[in-house]
Order: structure tokens, then sequence, then C-alpha cells
């Protein structure tokens, strides 16, 4: 509970209209995409820099917690004020595109800007900002570099840290930062750029964000292949890439995700098909996409396609892309709770990967549908428990998870792709760290935060 002298210190400096310690603002912002629910001590919406940071070093002084937050839509729970405190929003008023930079293609952007936003006023532009998390409408820039989003387009195009160049922060004490500059180029001091992306707001509150742009592809084209097995179509994927076709996106649904969208949607998918992959490519000249998906349909037949389509529009792109847009909506048709994961591993290992899944869930008796970016390894996977209300059907769910999650560490992957650690992976820490690493890292957030008052207790740091 935050005292009322600190109430109106706050409301003092940004207005009434900008402080709220209600009922209804607390509620507002007491969850995100995770469901759960944890209630700040209050909502705080700073105008420009210099409130964040004097709200820091207020807060510093008097040891009250904050909480960045950007459109809350993330799957981990990091915006959540799970210890109380005060979330400081950014959606009200530091949601500007600064500038356009068109001689040296980057945009500087305040955190609150909504990554679909700053796509469009690319486009006009003939730009783009490959990273396109699937949460792109509603999830803002600023969110999108606290977790290090990737998107669709992270097989040819990278994720988010490949694109952030410079940042303005503010450190928890109240100091203003530069980290980065817009040059190609520069080795001068330790990557603080580096160490503030994935940070899930714990190191430092992002002020400003520079962002590296490319020119928009003339030409794109969009093809799938239908596979009899999981297996097959995970060959199809690296022997596509290991003959030097780079694919935009490389997605895949297996079975049962592809059943989930039928039964929900009615689109006249080949519900025996093993799996389906999904493939873009682009480029400016026609002829050397032409010979890209050449390439593709080479390799899905040599793996054992039954059947390769080019989407020869876009209404025909559109449909293909249905299935995989619609999968994670579509597969609660297994039951009434879903743990979802982001694992992620080689794309070798994907294989062995999505056989260990099916032994899990053989193991445990839920349905365990997979889909996700193949062409970086990415696997959104989701245990499936039938009754959200059986206690025990839960507890085994979770069981489930951390075999899924042992598994991928196992076969040298991560415990997350893109949703990043927050407080649902935050348990699971240990089995992907040894207790050096994890030390190493909690002396990095001591040295940025000592009275721990920036989003603690995340990552299990």
């Amino acid at each position: 509970m935050i005292q009322n002298n600190h109430q109106q210190y706050f409301i003092k400096l940004l207005g009434e209209e900008n402080a709220y310690f209600d009922e209804a603002h607390k509620r507002a912002y007491s969850y995100d995409a995770t469901r759960k629910h944890y209630l700040p001590d209050g909502v705080l919406f700073p105008r420009d820099e210099q409130d964040v940071s004097d709200i820091l070093r207020y807060c510093n002084e008097h040891k009250i917690i904050i909480v960045p937050r950007g459109a809350g839509s993330g799957f981990t729970g990091g915006s959540l004020a799970a210890n109380g405190g005060l979330v400081l929003s950014f959606e009200k008023h530091m949601n500007k595109i600064l500038e356009i930079d068109l001689e040296n293609l980057v945009a500087v952007v305040q955190p609150g800007v909504i990554n679909a936003h700053l796509q469009k006023e690319l486009a006009l532009k003939n730009l783009f900002y490959p990273p396109d998390p699937a949460s792109m409408d509603f999830s803002s820039i600023g969110g999108n570099v606290s977790e290090n989003a990737g998107g669709m387009k992270a097989a040819k195009y990278g994720i988010t840290k490949d694109y952030v160049m410079a940042l303005r922060a503010v450190l928890p004490n109240g100091d203003i930062i530069r980290a980065g500059k817009r040059t190609v180029k520069d080795v001068a001091g330790y990557n603080l750029v580096g160490t503030l992306i994935a940070s899930e707001g714990s190191l430092a509150v992002l002020t400003q964000i520079t962002l590296k742009l490319i020119a928009l592809p003339k030409y794109k084209k969009t093809a799938m292949g239908i596979f009899p097995s999981v297996e097959a179509a995970m060959n199809a994927v690296y022997q596509t890439l290991a003959k030097g076709v780079t694919p935009v996106s490389m997605e895949f649904l297996d079975n049962l995700s592809i059943r989930a969208v039928e039964e929900k949607f009615h689109k006249g998918l080949p519900i025996e098909a093993g799996a389906i992959l999904i493939a873009d490519v682009d480029g400016n000249v026609k002829e050397s996409l032409e010979a890209d998906l050449a390439v593709l349909k080479e390799n899905f037949l040599e793996a054992g396609a039954s059947e390769f389509k080019i989407a020869q529009n876009e209404e025909e792109a559109a449909d293909i892309w249905f299935a995989r847009r619609n999968a994670s909506q579509s597969i609660n048709v297994y039951g009434t709770l879903k743990l979802n994961e982001d694992i992620t591993v080689p794309r070798s290992k994907l294989p062995k990967l999505l056989q260990g899944i099916n032994e899990i869930s053989q193991k445990y008796g839920f349905k365990i549908p997979c889909f996700g970016h193949t062409g970086d390894g990415n696997v959104h996977t989701n245990v499936m428990v039938v009754d959200k209300n059986d206690e025990e059907q839960v507890k085994r769910g979770h069981e489930a998870i951390t075999e899924v999650f042992k598994l991928a560490i196992s076969l040298d992957g991560t415990l997350s792709g893109e949703h990043g650690i927050g407080l649902s992976k935050a348990p699971f820490m240990h089995l992907a760290f040894s207790e050096a690493e994890l030390n190493l890292m909690r002396s990095i957030k001591k040295a940025f935060d000592p009275n721990n008052i920036l989003n603690p207790f995340k990552m299990g740091l």
C-alpha cells in the first residue's frame, strides 16, 4: 500500500490525470496474457523522460517498487506487479514515432509505440522493421525490446536484438543514460544495449529506442507443403536451409493443430496430414523468387510432401496462412487450460524434440499440439489440460511442462525463444543455467539496481 504522502507526491508531479490509486485503474493494470492477476498499488503515466527520472529517483529513495509496462500482452508475467508497487505505463503519452531517418535508415521511437503502427508508417516510405510478433497489432516496441520479441520473419531477418541500435534509458536512481549509437559500427565500451535488451524492465526503464530499418522487398510469394509426418516436415526445413534458401518464414502445424483449426473453422484442411509447412519468400527480383520456390518444391517433395502449393494471389496466400494464424485459439478444443511454452532448439534437433514431446504426451495422457517457427527452431508447445478445475490434472500438466523444458535443454535448447521468463518460467531457470551463471546475472541486477526496486524477482533473480 502506497502511503498518502507518496501518492500526493506523484499527483503533484504528474497531475491527477496521470497518477491513479483507485481500484478501477489498479484492476485494469493487474493482468497480462497469462491471465494471472496481481493488483498494483497505483498506476503512473509519465509524460516524458524527465518524469521517468523524477519517479525513479523518488522511488529509489523511498524503496517503492516500480514495474514498467508496455501493452500488457506478455505471456510470462513480466509486466505484472507480483510484489506490489507502482505500474509505470507508457501507452498514454510516451507513444510517439519521433523520427524516421531516410538517409540512415533508422527510426527513433518512444517505448509505447505499437509495433503495427510503426510498420504502417514505414510501409508508406517503402521501408520496414522486420520483427513482427503475433501480438504486433497491440504490443509495444518497448515491450518487444524488453522481451527480445521474435516473429514469423525471424528465419530470414532475425529478431528484435538485431535491429536495436541505440537506447535512452533511466536507471533506478534516476540517472539518464544513452546506450549505443545510430552508427552502423560501434565497438566502444561494453555492449549496454545488448544488456538491456530482454532484461524485462529489471535493469532500467527504456525511454527512447533507435531501430535499424531495411527497404521493403518488392515481391513476396507464399507456398505450402503437406507432409505425412512431423519428422518429414522437419527434415524438409533444414534440407532447404542447407541448400542456401532462407525463407522469410517457415512455419509448421502438427496433426493436432491441423485438426483443431478444421474443427473450429471448417476450412477444408487435410486432417490426415502429419504436418503442414508454410513458407514465404521475398526479394526484389522475380526470377530469384521463382528459383527459391523451385528449391523449396524440390526439397519438400524429396522429404515426402504429398502436395506442394504456391499461392497465386494475396487471397490464396491469406487462405494458406489462416490455419497458422488461428492455431493458438483453435487448440482450446482439447481442454480448458492451455499451458503454452515457446521452447527453442537448434533446427537439426527439431525431429528429436517433437518425438520427445509425443512421448511426454503419451506418458501424461494430455494432448500436446505443437506449431511454430521451424525456420529458427522455435516451437510453441501446448499441454492441454482437459479440466482446469481438477487440481490433480493441473498438477500433472505442470509436471509435463517441466519434462518439456528438460527435453529442450537436453537438446542444447533454451526455455524461451521469444516470450521471455518473467514469473512463469522463473522456477525453471536452474535447468538452463548453473549457479555461477545465475549469480552473475544477480550481480548485474544488483549493479544496476542495488535497492531492488525495478521489477524485482522476475526471471528468478
